[in-house]
C-alpha cells in the first residue's frame, strides 16, 4: 500500500452533488461504535491481516516484519484454541504498476502475477502460516468492491465533483499546498516536489468521485475516546487524536479512466476508475467473506500495518466502515521502520535488505526470531548482520542451545528420558538441596505463560522474549549451580538429586519450547521432539509446570527422549555469512 493523502478541492464548484450529506442514524452510529462491545459473538474466532503489499517493487525486510508480526499472532491464538484466520497478500491496481508493465513491455497482469510471486514465495520460504493470500486482481475483491461502493453510493456518501489539485504519480496521491515544495531536477529545471517523499508532484484539475468524510470527524472522535486501546500503541492513538483536531475534507475516491485503466471500472461510470485506495482497503472484507457471510470473521478484525500507512487505516477506512455500516476493526496494530546501520533502506544507498537471501543465511527461524526479538514497534530499529550474529549466537545457540544440549547429553542422562522428580530434594518448603535462588527460577517459570501471553497479544513480542531469555538464564544458573556432572552417582542421594536436577530442567524447557512456538515454530518442534513432547501436547492447555513439585503424576516423567541428539541451532560466524555473500557476488557476476 501507498502514503495516503489529504485531498484539496478549492477553486473549483461541485459540478454534480447527488444528495445532501447525509444523517447517521443513532442505529447506525451505535453499530458501528460498539461493536468492540458486541455480545453477539460467543466463538473463539480471531481475524488478523497485514496490509496488501503493493507490487512496484520485490519484497524488503519491512513486508516480511509486518507478516512475521502478524503470524506469531496467529499461531499464538492456535495455540490457545481459536479459530484463527491470517490474511496477507498483494495490492496490485494503480497507475504506477500500469507505467511500470508497460515499461517492463509486460501485460499489467503478467507482471503484477510476477511480482505477487515473489512475496508469496518469501512467505513461503519464512514460514508465514497465513490462511488466505489475497491479490486484488481477483473477481472475488472485484465484487466486494463494487458492492462496497455501491453501499456508500446508495447512502449519499459519495458524489460527483470536482478536484484541483497537486498530484504526484509515484505516490498516487494528492498533497495539500503544505506538503509541496520547490526542486530543482536532473536538468536543472525547476519543479514541485512532495516534502515527504521528494517525488515530483503536478498541478492537477479534474472531475471526479468524492466520498464525505467531513461527514464522519465527530463519530471517528467519539470512536478513538471510547476506545483507548483500538490503537496500538500508544502514541499512534494520540497521534490520530490530534490529526482530528483539524476538518477532514472530503475525499476523492476515483480517477478519468482516460489516465487510469488498471483498475476497477466506476459501477454505473465506465469513464471513472476506483482510486486504488479505496479499492485496497476492501481487500480486509473480500477476505471475511463480504458481502455475504463476513460477520463471522469481520467481529474479530485486528489490523497490523506500518506507521506510514497510518492515516488512512485510522481515518479513512473506519469512516468508510461507518458509511457502510459495519463494525470498525478490535485493533489497529501500528509498528516502526527498520533502518540498516543508522540509515533508511533506498536503493541510491544500495542498502535495502533482501529477505530471503538474509534468511538463508541466517535460516527461516534465526531471520523471525531477530526481527521479533528487536522489532519494537514504538520507534525505528535498526538491522546489521553483526547485531544479527550476535543475538542468535547467544540468545539461540549458546543459552537454549547449550541448556538442552546439557539437560539431554548421555553424561547426565545415560538413560535418555525424561528423569523422576524426588521431593525430598526439592520439597515444596524450602530445604532439601534446593536453595532460594531456585525457588525464584520456579515462580518465574510458573507465571511466564501469562506474561508471554499478555505480549504477544499486544505485538511486544520483543517483551515475551525478553523474559523467556531470563528465565533461559535463571535455568542454566539452576544447573551451573549445582554441579550435576560432578555427583556421585553410586550414591542413592545424589542420583535422586541429579535425576530432579534434570527433570526440572526439562520442565523448563517445556514450557520454553511450548511458548517460543508462535516465533521460531522449527527450533521449537526440534526442541520438543528431542525431550519427548507429542504433538498433541503442546498447547497453551498444556503449560502445566513442574505437577510432581505439587505432588500431582507428570506424563512426562520416565518417557524416553527423542532420538534426534543434533545440535539445536548453529552457531553463526562472521566468515561463513561473507563467504555465502562473495558466492553470491561471483554468482550475479557470472549471469552477467
Amino acid at each position: 500500500m501507498r502514503l495516503p493523502f489529504f485531498p484539496v478541492t478549492r477553486g473549483c464548484r461541485t459540478v454534480v452533488a447527488l444528495r445532501q450529506t447525509p444523517f447517521l442514524s443513532p442505529r447506525l452510529k451505535s453499530t458501528a461504535l460498539s461493536s468492540r462491545d458486541s455480545h453477539l459473538h460467543e466463538d473463539k474466532s480471531f481475524f488478523i491481516t497485514t496490509p496488501i503489499f503493493y507490487v512496484n517493487a520485490s519484497p524488503h525486510l519491512g513486508h516480511l516484519y509486518s507478516a512475521v508480526i502478524a503470524d506469531c499472532v496467529h499461531r499464538c491464538k492456535l495455540l490457545q484454541g481459536f479459530n484463527s484466520r491470517f490474511a496477507t497478500g498483494t495490492d496490485e491496481h494503480g497507475l504506477k504498476i500500469q507505467q511500470a508493465a508497460e515499461a517492463a513491455g509486460k501485460d499489467p497482469v503478467n507482471f503484477c502475477s510476477d511480482v505477487s510471486e515473489r512475496f508469496r514465495g518469501l512467505f513461503r520460504s519464512c514460514n508465514i502460516s497465513h490462511t488466505d493470500y489475497i491479490r486484488t486482481t481477483e473477481q472475488r475483491h472485484r465484487r466486494a468492491v463494487e458492492h462496497f461502493w455501491v453501499e456508500l453510493w446508495n447512502k449519499g456518501l459519495i458524489y460527483k465533483g470536482c478536484y484541483e489539485g497537486w498530484y504526484s504519480t509515484q505516490d498516487e496521491s494528492f498533497l495539500m499546498p503544505s506538503q509541496v515544495g520547490d526542486a530543482l531536477d536532473s536538468g536543472g529545471k525547476e519543479i514541485k516536489v512532495s516534502l515527504e517523499s521528494g517525488h515530483k508532484v503536478e498541478w492537477v484539475k479534474e472531475e471526479n468521485y468524492m466520498f464525505r468524510l467531513s461527514a464522519f470527524r465527530s463519530q471517528l472522535l467519539d470512536w478513538l475516546r471510547g476506545n483507548p486501546g483500538v490503537i496500538q500503541p500508544k502514541r499512534f492513538h494520540q497521534a490520530v487524536l490530534l490529526w482530528l483536531q483539524e476538518d477532514l475534507p472530503d475525499l476523492s475516491v476515483s480517477r478519468q479512466r482516460s489516465r487510469l485503466q488498471w483498475g476497477i471500472p466506476v459501477p454505473g461510470d465506465a469513464e471513472q476508475t476506483i482510486y486504488v485506495w479505496l479499492d485496497a482497503l476492501v481487500n480486509y472484507l473480500t477476505v471475511a467473506g463480504y458481502p455475504d457471510g463476513h460477520d463471522r470473521w469481520w467481529h474479530a478484525a485486528h489490523h497490523v500495518i506500518g506507521k506510514d500507512i497510518l492515516k488512512f487505516h485510522a481515518i479513512y477506512w473506519p469512516a468508510f466502515l461507518l458509511g457502510a455500516g459495519l463494525p470498525l476493526p478490535q485493533v489497529i496494530h501500528v509498528h516502526s521502520h527498520w533502518t540498516v546501520a543508522g540509515k533508511k533502506m533506498s536503493k541510491s544507498l544500495g542498502n535495502v535488505v533482501d529477505p530471503l537471501e538474509h534468511s538463508r543465511m541466517f535460516t527461516t527461524d534465526g531471520m523471525r526470531y531477530f526481527l521479533l526479538r528487536q522489532g519494537v514497534p514504538d520507534s525505528d530499529c535498526d538491522y546489521t548482520v553483526d547485531k544479527v550474529i550476535k543475538l542468535l549466537n547467544a540468545e539461540l545457540a549458546d543459552s537454549l542451545g547449550g541448556l538442552l544440549n546439557r539437560c539431554t547429553a548421555p553424561a547426565l542422562n545415560q538413560a535418555q528420558v525424561y528423569p523422576s522428580f524426588c521431593s525430598q530434594s526439592f520439597p515444596q518448603e524450602h530445604g532439601g538441596r534446593a536453595v532460594s535462588e531456585d525457588y525464584r527460577m520456579l515462580d518465574a517459570v510458573r507465571s511466564l505463560p501469562g506474561v508471554v501471553v499478555k505480549h504477544y497479544e499486544s505485538l511486544h513480542v520483543y517483551k515475551a522474549l525478553e523474559a523467556i531469555g531470563a528465565c533461559v538464564r535463571q535455568t542454566n544458573g539452576f544447573v551451573q549451580r549445582h554441579t550435576p556432572w560432578k555427583l556421585d552417582r553410586r550414591d542413592d542421594g545424589d542420583q535422586r538429586w541429579l535425576d530432579t536436577i534434570m527433570h526440572v530442567s526439562l520442565e523448563c524447557l517445556r514450557i520454553y519450547g511450548t511458548l517460543l512456538q508462535p516465533v521460531v515454530p522449527q527450533i521449537s518442534s526440534k526442541l520438543l521432539t528431542r525431550i519427548g513432547v507429542q504433538p498433541g501436547e503442546r498447547s497453551w492447555g498444556a503449560l502445566d509446570f513442574l505437577p510432581r513439585y505439587r505432588g500431582l503424576d507428570c506424563p512426562f516423567e520416565g518417557r524416553p527422549l527423542g532420538s534426534d541428539s543434533g545440535v539445536l541451532f548453529s552457531r553463526l560466524e562472521s566468515q561463513d555469512v561473507d563467504g555465502q555473500k562473495q558466492k553470491k557476488t561471483k554468482k550475479c557476476a557470472h549471469l552477467r
